[in-house]
């Protein structure tokens, strides 16, 4: 009875030590989420703190918005390109080295912004924040590794409602520096967070990973030629070749559209478009053969087939451009003077636009709810429905700054639900041993779409323009964004389409996987 009774202690000993360590974990990882989130925060704050000032900039360095557009398509070029290297490196040196790294090349970049004269000089401060962009996905893989996998859709509404949070924020403060202070200082406002979250990361986040690639962990011998095989290893592991390819492609595609939007205004701009367009289909067709050669791809393309993930990547995409088509839009509309615009400053731009983050991140935050209630497809089902009509409303309604910011809001809500529910897709629908590979090609697609948002947009706004007398300049014409907002239209249902295929798709997979399981229990029974 005494042995019972002790072995019975032992028992509850055990569980509660179990249960202590399963708390104490628990609550480590949410003060990691809580820290890493806070990197999409602070990118964020920056970003929207810079956007209302895109008018000052064109007129300080007398340059049309197609080519301000490439202040943010160049960052996110090349925020697109580095994302899957930085993984491969995080893989190679571990997360926590690679994130600190980029963490402080985009804090040189931002504090080189701040001191841009000329356009060059702006744009080559862009590129290298460009690259400190890639800790975004690196700090989001740490997360997912202090998670199980069933807990994540918690943890990526968490990350993905920062980045409205450091919006909303960035919205209203950059507004009044930019009003009052000049474009310049906001560089300078973000320098200071950006070094506290970074100084925070490298003092609490725990550095627990190891380098992954099992074959980097050969014998570990002092001579000179196995030192030499592992460094070109670590070399070999880093697509360099693709990584050129992808890059020629995007930019290729994107430089094509600047001169299209600049067809009027420059010689030959016509022909020069067309050999883009042809250089970076080329540009293509040699990524995807390098990528199904090399050994370690830059984007394995054995995920692009999976019949879950395809369609998610499809509407990263879309969705990516869609935001970056309509949000930045809507700066020139309220800023431009009338009748192209509302005639309003960066303060007002700032109000007009605050609705649309403050509902994107109410709704990031609320996704792993609906997940919950309605299953992982369905919030993009409603999302991408909700979106058209918000797309469609922007069209007809755009006349005061009240219905655009009410428009912006149905939008908002659409885009918020379409964007969470996919990362909570893409993370749960890849194989655990491909989840980080899936995760960057998420990230690259979502950065890709970023990217054409701005330049599509600048496109209408130099084909489709207007004079206005006593401003001595060229505005976006009304029907530029009547342009602007029927293609969000179009593209939400083009994601309308994918997300039902989504539906239909995981209905199938179900019904197979039960009529599998079925079976199996009928063997088993038949046997015994």
């Amino acid at each position: 009875m005494g042995e019972e009774k002790k072995r019975g202690r032992k028992e509850i000993e055990k569980y509660n030590t179990i249960k202590t360590a399963a708390v104490i974990y628990s609550h480590s990882a949410q003060f990691i989420l809580v820290l890493l989130s806070s990197t999409l925060l602070v990118v964020m704050f920056s970003e929207t703190m810079l956007l209302p000032a895109i008018p000052e900039i064109m007129q300080d360095f007398n340059i049309p918005y197609s080519t301000a557009a490439w202040i943010f398509s160049a960052y996110l070029i090349v925020a697109a390109v580095m994302t899957p290297i930085a993984g491969k490196l995080s893989d190679i040196y571990g997360s926590k080295k690679i994130l600190l790294t980029l963490l402080v090349l985009y804090i040189v970049g931002v504090v080189v912004g701040g001191f841009s004269e000329n356009i060059s000089f702006l744009l080559a401060s862009r590129v290298i924040q460009g690259v400190g962009l890639a800790a975004v996905p690196v700090a989001f893989s740490i997360i997912r590794d202090s998670f199980p996998p069933e807990k994540l859709a918690m943890p990526v509404g968490v990350f993905s409602s920062a980045a409205s949070g450091g919006s909303v924020v960035g919205l209203l403060v950059g507004a009044s520096i930019i009003q009052n202070f000049g474009w310049h200082i906001t560089f300078f406002f973000i320098s200071p967070a950006a070094v506290i979250v970074t100084f925070m990361i490298a003092r609490f986040v725990p550095t627990s990973d190891k380098p992954k690639q099992q074959h980097l962990q050969s014998s570990v011998n002092d001579n000179n030629s196995n030192k030499k095989h592992i460094i070109n290893d670590r070399k070999s592991l880093i697509d360099i070749k693709g990584a050129i390819a992808l890059s020629a492609t995007i930019t290729s595609f994107l430089i094509a559209l600047t001169f299209i939007e600049n067809g009027q205004s420059l010689e030959n701009s016509m022909e020069i478009a067309g050999v883009s367009f042809i250089t970076s289909a080329v540009s293509l067709v040699i990524f995807i053969f390098i990528e199904k050669r090399t050994k370690m791809p830059l984007i394995d393309l054995w995920l692009l087939k999976q019949r879950i993930l395809l369609p998610s990547y499809i509407m990263m995409i879309i969705t990516g451009t869609t935001i970056f088509l309509v949000y930045p839009t809507i700066v020139q509309l309220v800023r431009s003077p009338q009748p192209a615009g509302f005639g309003g400053d960066a303060v007002y731009a700032a109000y007009v636009q605050l609705p649309f983050m403050v509902v994107f991140l109410i709704f990031s935050s609320a996704t792993s709810y609906i997940i919950s209630k309605l299953g992982k497809v369905m919030p993009t089902v409603l999302g991408s429905g909700i979106s058209i009509a918000g797309a469609i409303g922007l069209l007809m309604l755009h006349s005061t700054g009240l219905l655009v910011s009410i428009n912006l809001t149905v939008i908002a809500i659409g885009l918020a639900l379409t964007m969470t529910a996919l990362w909570n897709l893409i993370v749960s629908s890849a194989p655990k041993e491909f989840m980080g590979i899936s995760i960057g090609i998420g990230a690259l697609l979502s950065f890709i779409g970023m990217a054409i948002g701005p330049a599509l947009a600048g496109t209408y706004m130099h084909t489709f323009h207007m004079s206005i007398k006593d401003t001595g300049g060229f505005f976006s014409s009304l029907e530029s964004f009547n342009m602007i907002f029927l293609t969000a239209a179009v593209l939400s249902a083009v994601s309308l389409t994918f997300s039902l295929l989504l539906k239909r798709r995981t209905s199938t997979f179900k019904k197979i996987i039960t009529y599998s399981y079925k079976q199996t229990l009928r063997q088993n029974y038949s046997k015994q």
